[in-house]
């Protein structure tokens, strides 16, 4: 695959980011038979029923969409962590299962890409690596990779803090492969802001976590629907690596959004262990400024569409 294939197939230039908790194969297969790109991390996958059978789930629920319709769905991708600190017989595992599957594009993090990108290579996929900064990038474009996720500032979870309006261009500069933005796109509008800034999509997460089809706890649904910019907390004291959390899951476990605890010194969080993030301290980016309800993934996309085309 390469990039003008993908592009091809997708309805809008758009993926659904990888998001603990809430992407699952319901999510991801939605995106897809929507017509955007889903993709789910393969922690997701371990703590269920494992990464081979999400795969063959997956797989097999676009097949019967493809014969169903007749129309083929947009792809999917599986994102993989590729950090020093994850066991090389995990990372094996995982680029194994993904080869069996042809599955067609993967996204890695937080680590160096270059073993990963000749073997997904080999197989006739591509890797697009996340980046929160222009050393980052180079380094990513250094080991071979097809694509990067430009991670700015305004995204949910783990992200970056650099404006789009600067870090795209600026990218785009040296590399003249696949370029996804992330970070408060929450329209059809932003989608071609994107574009205008010379990347080819767009990444979302907030707005699909805010979907009937989303795997996070109603609680964390209606919170989004709730929420506004002064919500979004950006900080590294929930789990060591900056990100954006929301105020009012902090503030119902104890915790105070103006005086969180500072890391120790290995950069590890100090809040108590039994406050855990992502399943009790909710995310959420900029985009909760775009949420008003929780649509299926199907209604969010034609609305995306209609936004972005008129």
């Amino acid at each position: 695959m390469d990039k003008a294939e993908l592009l091809d197939r997708l309805r809008l230039p758009l993926m659904a980011a990888p998001m603990s908790i809430a992407s699952t194969p319901e999510l991801v297969t939605a995106c897809c038979r929507a017509g955007v790109m889903g993709c789910f991390p393969t922690h997701n996958a371990w703590k269920d029923t494992g990464l081979g059978q999400w795969l063959e789930g997956i797989d097999s629920s676009l097949r019967h969409h493809a014969d169903r319709t007749g129309s083929a769905p947009a792809p999917y991708a599986v994102n993989i962590n590729v950090s020093r600190a994850k066991p090389a017989e995990l990372l094996m595992q995982e680029i194994d299962l993904c080869r069996r599957h042809n599955v067609q594009i993967i996204t890695t993090n937080v680590g160096d890409p270059s073993d990963v990108v000749a073997q997904v290579h080999d197989w006739g996929g591509i890797v697009i690596h996340d980046a929160v900064s222009v050393a980052q990038a180079e380094r990513a474009v250094a080991a071979g990779v097809d694509g990067l996720m430009l991670v700015c500032a305004g995204a949910g979870g783990l992200g970056g803090n650099l404006s789009p309006m600067a870090f795209a261009p600026r990218v785009r500069s040296f590399f003249d492969g696949l370029i996804q933005v992330a970070g408060g796109v929450c329209t059809g509008g932003g989608i071609r802001a994107a574009l205008a800034l010379g990347a080819d999509m767009a990444c979302m997460g907030t707005l699909f976590i805010a979907t009937e089809e989303s795997g996070v706890h109603d609680d964390h649904k209606r919170m989004l629907v709730r929420a506004d910019l002064a919500d979004v907390v950006w900080t590294d004291a929930i789990c060591g690596i900056a990100g954006s959390f929301l105020r009012p899951s902090l503030l119902e476990h104890g915790l105070d959004p103006k005086n969180l605890p500072p890391l120790d010194t290995r950069r590890r969080p100090t809040i108590p262990r039994h406050i855990k993030p992502w399943r009790m301290v909710f995310s959420g980016g900029h985009s909760v400024a775009g949420i008003a309800d929780v649509p299926t993934v199907a209604d969010r996309v034609a609305e995306l569409e209609r936004q972005y085309v008129g």
